[in-house]
């Protein structure tokens, strides 16, 4: 959590390999890992879902959730994707998440929940060990932030980290095991959510609290 222009979304971006880390180091399962770009990221198992979330309206959402990285076959010389299968595996995919999203759907006419199901299910193809997650429940309706929280504590189920960027202190500490607190560019916090309290977080955001 933080104020805007407190690092949040510095701080994602070199987790996920798009800037090199000014100081300090990271750390995969305890070892020391660099990261050159994002797909150094993904194979340490690290998956970004962004506050845009990236999506191709015009696109089904199995077409989505296979975005550059489609499955391919080969028929004699010629190779097609292979959009049967997309659609079994994305399938499989929604139903672990227990999303109501459909394959075959078109993103445009999609709800904001079913648009979040499409995203995470994509980060799901690399079987990631970290998925980030950047003010997912930021412009959609009351039931359906419940859905994704329902999805981020199946995440965790399924022995996936989940590192939640957000401004809404229901939520934080309605799924969060940890809370981490940022203040210009600087950690303030770093506790179990069971430990504070969102007056607290509120103060450190806002510097009435110099740290905890």
């Amino acid at each position: 959590m933080g104020d805007n222009g407190a690092g949040k979304t510095t701080l994602v971006k070199i987790i996920a390999g798009n800037f090199p880390p000014s100081t300090g180091e990271i750390r995969v399962d305890d070892q020391p890992v660099t990261f050159h770009n994002p797909r150094d990221a993904q194979r340490h198992g690290i998956e970004v879902v962004y506050q845009d979330l990236a999506l191709c309206d015009n696109l089904s959402a199995a077409s989505n959730v296979f975005l550059g990285r489609e499955t391919m076959r080969s028929l004699g010389p010629l190779r097609y994707i292979d959009y049967a299968k997309m659609n079994r595996v994305a399938a499989e995919l929604f139903r672990q998440l227990k999303s109501e999203t459909r394959p075959r759907d078109l993103v445009r006419r999609m709800s904001g929940g079913q648009r979040q199901a499409v995203a995470i299910a994509r980060t799901l193809l690399s079987e990631p060990k970290i998925v980030i997650m950047d003010e997912p429940t930021a412009a959609i309706s009351v039931r359906q932030v419940a859905e994704v929280l329902d999805v981020i504590r199946r995440l965790r189920d399924h022995g996936i980290s989940v590192i939640l960027i957000s401004h809404r202190m229901p939520d934080v500490f309605g799924v969060s095991d940890k809370i981490a607190v940022l203040r210009r560019g600087e950690l303030v916090a770093s506790k179990r959510a069971d430990q504070s309290s969102p007056e607290e977080v509120t103060g450190l955001i806002t510097g009435a609290i110099e740290a905890a």
